[in-house]
């Protein structure tokens, strides 16, 4: 039954994604009542699917597809929620066909990764900061890809941006930092909470992830500093966006990709 479930919530991503994308760049934008309508069935039915893999009798299986997957329901929401006010149409077609990606991944490589945070229930704090705070990481880079994009547009195609359904440039870029600094503030409270809650940050099997995050956040960090006081924008700005996400992704799937899924 919940291979159905699975099934229908990637059909119902995929036909959000067509109901943006086609009328993507039209004047009259796209149909987002119906893709958020659609968007919200697949985001209930992904939920389901969710609660089903990760909530298991012996435990909770955070297996990598399961992170990813929960990662994925929580930009898809996000993304949804921010509809009704930014409508971010450039960014609804991205988020929804990876959620719907990651959910065919899980269906069709399935992992195992058990643990018990009814032993540790300190655990779940730092487990939720560090998924929200990659998530909403991962929304300030979409929003880069947009205002790179849209910025491009505008040097070099500059009369057909007038008639498409893309916002502002400097609303996105506003849009772009307060987004970043909310996932900032989250991955510091994430650190915050692993040096607090687990027993050794440093230990040999944490390290790499411990360090590759200690980066992210200097970069994100600073990226968001030098546009706030410095100026910074551009090429520079994007470039640094995109290598703090790289380092922030390996810290948090690398080895796992190795251990859960290659081995």
């Amino acid at each position: 039954m919940f291979l159905l479930i699975t099934i229908i919530s990637i059909l119902l991503y995929a036909l959000a994604t067509g109901l943006i994308s086609s009328r993507l760049f039209h004047q009259d934008g796209p149909n987002v009542p119906h893709s958020r309508i659609t968007a919200i069935l697949a985001l209930l039915l992904h939920g389901a699917t969710l609660f089903h893999d990760v909530i298991i009798q012996a435990g909770q299986n955070l297996s990598i597809t399961n992170v990813a997957s929960i990662v994925a329901w929580i930009m898809a929401a996000t993304i949804t929620a921010a509809s009704f006010g930014l409508t971010p149409v450039f960014l609804m077609p991205m988020v929804y066909s990876f959620a719907a990606l990651v959910l065919a991944m899980n269906a069709i490589i399935p992992a195992m990764y058990l643990i018990h945070i009814e032993l540790h229930p300190s655990l779940l704090i730092h487990i939720s900061l560090a998924l929200f705070a990659y998530g909403t990481l991962m929304i300030s880079v979409l929003y880069t890809i947009q205002y790179s994009y849209i910025n491009y547009r505008l040097k070099h195609i500059r009369a057909s941006i007038l008639h498409s359904s893309l916002p502002p440039l400097m609303r996105v870029e506003k849009t772009l930092f307060r987004i970043l600094l909310i996932g900032i503030s989250l991955l510091f409270l994430s650190l915050a909470s692993g040096f607090i809650f687990l027993d050794d940050m440093f230990a040999q099997k944490q390290v790499h992830k411990t360090i590759l995050s200690l980066i992210s956040f200097i970069i994100f960090s600073g990226v968001w500093i030098g546009h706030k006081y410095l100026g910074w924008r551009g090429n520079g700005m994007v470039s640094a966006t995109f290598i703090g996400a790289i380092l922030l992704t390996l810290a948090y799937f690398g080895s796992r990709i190795v251990k859960e899924i290659i081995l």
